[in-house]
């Protein structure tokens, strides 16, 4: 059987267009960070492709321990100087600081990781695999919703996502350093239409 998160966890994956409270477990992920506008960056180009040649390396050495369908790539934004949320866009997309991620099996441990660095620097070697790190996090309590639509509409939705926190007494919990505007890209926006495509939006919360 092949094993697909978005089917198996659908709360994680599958959110509805009206916000939801969630709490997120510990996860392992590899991760990228880096900054600057992901439409003109080379650094964030790299970074995916980086992710994605980890991820399907580990993905195919393994197979004899768990067949899987590798995960959507995420991402864990904040902006270089004093945003906090709220629903506002973003004019200068040049001030991003950005995590780039794609979520791993448990079964993936540092000497799995090292291995398929190994292996990805051989078949690429122009990719700095030095620049992927192996995280595990527990992100904790969240409010979430699902996105659909281009990425420049997201303000509107993040404005409804916020508004239901605090009708629902929570307060949004980003600190722009580990706890932060959390994105999952459900859509390839190569294959996609704009305003079909399908993003997670999940911002960290805490009970007031």
């Amino acid at each position: 059987m092949i094993i697909d998160f978005k089917k198996t966890e659908k709360d994680l994956y599958q959110p509805k267009t009206t916000p939801s409270v969630i709490d997120v477990p510990t996860m392992t992920f590899i991760a990228v960070d880096g900054r600057g506008d992901p439409n003109t960056s080379a650094e964030y180009a790299n970074a995916v492709e980086l992710l994605y040649g980890l991820s399907y390396a580990i993905k195919m050495s393994s197979k004899k321990i768990m067949e899987y369908v590798v995960p959507p790539l995420e991402g864990f934004w904040s902006v270089d100087d004093d945003f906090r949320g709220g629903g506002a866009a973003i004019t200068d997309k040049s001030k991003f600081v950005w995590t780039m991620a794609i979520r791993q099996p448990d079964f993936v441990t540092t000497d799995i990781f090292e291995s398929a660095k190994l292996a990805l620097a051989r078949k690429k070697p122009g990719l700095d695999v030095a620049m992927a790190r192996l995280v595990t996090f527990t992100e904790g309590l969240c409010v979430q919703v699902m996105h659909i639509g281009p990425y420049d509409d997201e303000p509107a939705t993040i404005e409804k996502l916020e508004r239901f926190a605090a009708e629902n007494s929570y307060a949004i919990d980003i600190d722009n350093i580990t706890r932060r505007h959390h994105e999952i890209y459900l859509s390839d926006p190569r294959k996609v239409a704009p305003d079909k495509l399908k993003t997670v939006i999940r911002h960290p919360v805490r009970k007031v």
